[in-house]
């Protein structure tokens, strides 16, 4: 399983971009397994590479391949096969259910295609220290709380890759720390990569590879 871009770049760039960077209009493969660190100064285009990747947005010039596959010649409904077996994504903005509770807007990632049992959902909400928050509806959460509920919802289904846009912003070191080890594990489990896009280096993700975007 990889992910394959080909000279990619964001149609509201222009070209001199790709110049400068180590991502934009340039060949990679990203491959299952790996770990992977994407340092992206605000402005670069890191949440528009992330909605790339997940297939999210196509206003790029290029090409992104999954498994050999154009994400272009997807159609709608094995462009969700992919995302519900194969990738999974913490988002910037969290696109949580502010009116459902935070059990129900973990839950719906796992009832699409489980990966875990439904009790498994108590045992990390409790690692990642919002176990008291379980029935309560997502709006009177606090962000980093809210961040908290997305980083699990997003391991609640099987994934080769793991997608994460900033997933720390609202979190101090030791519970970015918690919920880093927790991600680690699950990828390790699935023997899946992780794609994690920041602002500045994260010395606690053992990354392999270091790109600046």
């Amino acid at each position: 399983m990889q992910l394959e871009l080909q000279q990619i770049l964001p149609t509201y760039f222009e070209a001199e971009r790709a110049t400068r960077s180590e991502i934009w209009g340039k060949s990679l493969q990203f491959k299952k397994g790996e770990y992977i660190k994407i340092v992206a100064p605000s402005g670069s285009g890191k949440t528009s590479l992330m909605h790339f990747l997940y297939g999210m947005r196509n206003d790029f010039n290029g090409s992104i391949q999954y498994d050999g596959k154009n994400f272009s010649a997807f159609t709608r409904e094995e462009l969700a096969s992919i995302r519900t077996n194969h990738l999974s994504i913490v988002l910037q903005d969290l696109r949580l259910f502010p009116e459902q509770t935070v059990l129900e807007n973990i839950n719906i990632k796992r009832l699409l295609n489980p990966f875990h049992k439904e009790e498994k959902i108590a045992e990390m909400v409790e690692r990642l220290g919002i176990g008291s928050k379980l029935n309560s509806l997502c709006r009177t959460c606090s962000y980093g709380e809210q961040q908290r509920v997305a980083i699990i919802r997003s391991l609640m289904q099987p994934f080769d890759f793991l997608l994460l846009d900033e997933p720390f912003s609202h979190l101090d070191t030791a519970n970015s720390q918690k919920a880093m080890e927790l991600m680690l594990e699950e990828a390790k489990a699935r023997g899946a990569a992780i794609i994690f896009a920041d602002l500045e280096r994260i010395d606690f993700f053992p990354f392999e590879r270091l790109l600046h975007l």
